[in-house]
């Protein structure tokens, strides 16, 4: 009862990160549950279940408060949702052995690339406009790792359609976040293909779910009001830092190469956090100057 009561506390959690950043949801809870035991398929078939409900009601609320550019969604979702049933057929078929450092390398990745998209504002350099030949295979793309990866769909999607910069973010987070409906639907009937309904732990997932959807309607809303800066940062570490326990152990990594590794990854999110609070503090200051400037009166 108690495991279930912390999930419920993570899914609630893990669903305000992604809810306000358009990321994190699958990676964090997907991390948690292959930490208290669950196989990497299991992981990702549970989370993708709770993600079901989750995502509806993440959706509805970004759609309430005008999150949401539909030409995306029906462009982005449809792709995502392929590349996402393949993606779970593949995980299905992954002994346990094989796929325990495969997902976990990916999520480690995927950690590792949400600190640098938020401490170095690394971007990628995409300047083709929304149209289905960019979104297609960015879905493609996004659902195969996110079903593999146990998540991986915001932290690949989201960052693309922020840096064609033709959309505002609360709108590329309101729809990334609309559109991983179809991505975790089709997720999750290629885990019923290939693990069977036995293979899913029901009561994980209905625990996250049940914390996700709490956190979903405060999520929406505060993607318009909270910078994400620094928690984007903390969740980046936090799915490093655990992902890195998982590969050290398949490697049996002696126990101060292990204590090395957590150290370096403990100091980049302690280091990340100061430095993203600078720069937004900065960019704050530099704009507050610029509208100073603007209501000065002109000299005659």
């Amino acid at each position: 009862m108690r495991k279930l009561i912390v999930l419920a506390v993570v899914g609630l959690a893990a669903q305000l990160v992604d809810g306000s950043l358009g990321m994190g949801y699958g990676v964090t809870s997907s991390t948690l549950l292959v930490l208290v035991g669950l196989t990497p398929a299991a992981a990702s078939a549970s989370v993708h279940f709770s993600e079901l409900g989750t995502n509806l009601a993440s959706g509805a609320s970004h759609w309430r408060l005008k999150n949401v550019d539909w030409r995306v969604v029906s462009r982005i979702a449809g792709p995502g949702a392929v590349g996402a049933f393949l993606g779970a057929t593949v995980l299905s078929h992954l002994s346990t052995a094989a796929a325990a450092p495969v997902m976990a390398t990916i999520l480690a990745l995927l950690g590792l690339y949400i600190i640098a998209r938020f401490i170095l504002g690394v971007r990628p350099r995409i300047n083709r406009a929304l149209t289905i030949r960019f979104l297609a295979p960015l879905g493609l793309f996004a659902g195969f790792v996110d079903a593999t990866g146990g998540g991986g769909w915001g932290p690949v999607a989201t960052p693309a359609l922020l840096a064609d910069g033709r959309m505002e973010p609360r709108k590329v987070i309101g729809s990334i976040d609309t559109a991983e409906f179809a991505v975790s639907t089709a997720a999750s009937l290629g885990f019923l293909v290939g693990l069977g309904s036995a293979g899913i732990h029901w009561g994980f997932a209905l625990a996250l779910l049940a914390g996700g959807l709490v956190a979903a309607p405060l999520a929406a809303y505060l993607v318009r009001i909270v910078p994400a800066h620094l928690l984007g940062v903390a969740v980046g570490g936090i799915i490093l830092l655990t992902n890195s326990r998982t590969l050290l152990k398949s490697a049996e990594a002696p126990d101060p190469l292990r204590f090395v590794v957590y150290g370096a990854v403990l100091v980049l999110a302690v280091v990340g956090l100061y430095l993203t609070a600078v720069r937004h503090r900065r960019r704050e200051a530099d704009r507050s100057a610029d509208r100073s400037e603007d209501l000065e009166p002109l000299s005659v």
